[in-house]
């Protein structure tokens, strides 16, 4: 199987535009390379998975495409613009956002504080912290709807620190949309949640592929391919098979480096 994607989703009729290429990535920490080479395409409107063993070079790669971690070599393209060496306040600017493995958020704060924090933020309005952003309405409306598409409407003023671990998740992607991404990169969403808490950001995703692309690096196999348009594999920072799910899931090389025994199940 090629290593080279095409640029459709797999759901759909016709062509979609590539929203996010990269060709030739490199990036080397001494000798230790962490992305070899990797060439990728996402398509626009599509939810395409990145899975692979630990140390494959997954988080390396979402750092590098979000601008936290610069290329030694290569190029990213994001909706048609050439954003390799951009810093990551500019690449979120364009409508590329991220979430992290280890969840970051303002813990003491509430959660509607949270996301009234990231909406201003990315109004470019001043951030006054010793005026509480609940007080601006438009701020603290939208931070509730927000609350309301991902879930905890209940848990408005609850501090972060003292929601679940799903919840603080999910909370995270909230903090995501709202810079209004059209691409949002996604590391391990799941990571550390139980089945109903995976469940439940399974659907989240679900519901946020209505608002932008995701690209999805992922543990859990079963939710990979429940949700995903594509499918990439990222071994030893090289990317060994990209395509449809059920041609992934079946190649023997992906088998043999990464799902084992997990294609049968």
């Amino acid at each position: 199987m090629s290593a080279v994607p095409s640029s459709a989703p797999a759901s759909a009729g016709a062509a979609a535009a590539t929203l996010l290429s990269v060709r030739g990535l490199r990036k080397r920490f001494g000798g230790v390379i962490a992305t070899d080479d990797v060439t990728l395409a996402v398509a626009e409107g599509e939810i395409h998975a990145l899975i692979g063993p630990n140390g494959a070079g997954k988080t390396s790669l979402i750092a590098q495409l979000s601008g936290t971690l610069m290329p030694d070599d290569g190029e990213i393209r994001f909706a048609g613009v050439e954003v390799t060496r951009l810093v990551q306040h500019r690449r979120v600017k364009l409508g590329l956002a991220r979430s992290f493995q280890i969840t970051r958020l303002f813990r003491s704060f509430s959660a509607v504080e949270n996301l009234a924090i990231a909406v201003q933020a990315r109004d470019g309005r001043n951030l006054s912290f010793w005026r509480p952003v609940s007080r601006d309405t438009a701020i603290a409306d939208e931070a509730r709807a927000l609350l309301g598409e991902i879930g905890l409407s209940a848990r408005a003023d609850m501090p972060a620190a003292a929601l679940s671990h799903g919840e603080q998740r999910a909370l995270e992607v909230g903090v995501a949309l709202a810079t209004r991404p059209r691409l949002l990169l996604l590391d391990e969403p799941m990571a550390g949640t139980g089945p109903e808490e995976s469940a439940r950001m399974v659907e989240l995703i679900e519901r946020v592929r209505t608002k932008a692309t995701v690209l999805l690096v992922e543990h859990d196999v079963d939710a990979v391919f429940r949700l995903a348009d594509r499918v990439s594999v990222l071994v030893n920072g090289r990317v060994i098979a990209s395509g449809l799910p059920d041609v992934v899931r079946n190649d023997p090389e992906v088998i043999t480096a990464y799902l084992g025994d997990e294609v049968h199940r």
